[in-house]
Formats: structure tokens, C-alpha cells, sequence
């Protein structure tokens, strides 16, 4: 039987998820780092696992982030994202987290957003 290629893509990149999610998990020492990329926006969130709280979280939709950006979906927004959420890392004095980088590959946005906050002294 023939099926759909998005269907293949969409139960290949949960197969991909719940792959990662038995390696990777945080705690309230070290969260988990997760990035989320539309196609048109970033979002972002660091969540303990444990407790099963979010802890701090950060988007290109809030104004505080939009009203700098001249686009939502480049690279420059990512770099932004990651300033944020690295300064509203700081203000829970959290200095280490788990990066779950999701199904995506470690280049272009997410790895802009990745090194944007580790020059913000948040280590990975």
C-alpha cells in the first residue's frame, strides 16, 4: 500500500522524538533546553522533567522579542531567542542545562540559537 509522504515524515519524526526523549531528560539542577522552529516562528523552553514544571520559556511572537526583529524566522531571530531565554536563565540562577534540540539537525537556526546562549555564559 502506497501512503502519503507527509504521513511518513510525521511517523518517522515521532518514532525520532520518543527515540530522544528516552536519552535525554532534566531535572531541577539541569533542565532540559528544548527549541521548537515553524516556518515561521522559534519557540523555546526549558522544562524539569521531575517535577514536570516549564520553568522559563521564550518565542518570536512576544513583543518584547518581535519588536526587534525585522523577521520572526531568520537567523537573526534565533540569535535573539537565545539572548532571552539565557537572560531569563540567569534571573533563576540556572547556569546548566540539557539542550533537546528535537528532531531538527544542529545547523543554521538552531545552532545560532545554541551558541547565542552559551556566549551568554549558559553551558550545555
Amino acid at each position: 500500500m502506497i501512503k502519503a509522504k507527509y504521513i511518513v515524515k510525521k511517523k518517522r519524526s515521532t518514532r525520532l522524538r520518543k527515540t530522544i526523549r528516552k536519552v535525554i531528560s532534566g531535572d531541577s539542577k539541569k533542565p532540559r533546553l528544548i527549541i521548537f522552529r515553524s516556518n515561521k516562528y522559534l519557540y523555546s523552553q526549558v522544562y524539569d522533567d521531575v517535577n514536570g514544571k516549564v520553568l522559563a520559556h521564550a518565542s518570536t511572537l512576544e513583543k518584547e522579542v518581535k519588536s526587534k526583529l525585522k523577521s520572526t524566522k531568520d537567523k537573526e531571530a534565533a540569535k535573539i531567542m537565545g539572548e532571552v531565554i539565557a537572560d531569563r536563565l540567569k534571573k533563576l540562577k540556572i547556569k546548566e542545562v540539557v539542550f533537546d534540540r528535537n528532531i531538527y539537525s544542529f545547523s543554521g537556526r538552531v545552532k545560532v540559537f545554541a551558541d547565542s546562549a552559551r556566549e551568554k555564559g549558559i553551558k550545555f
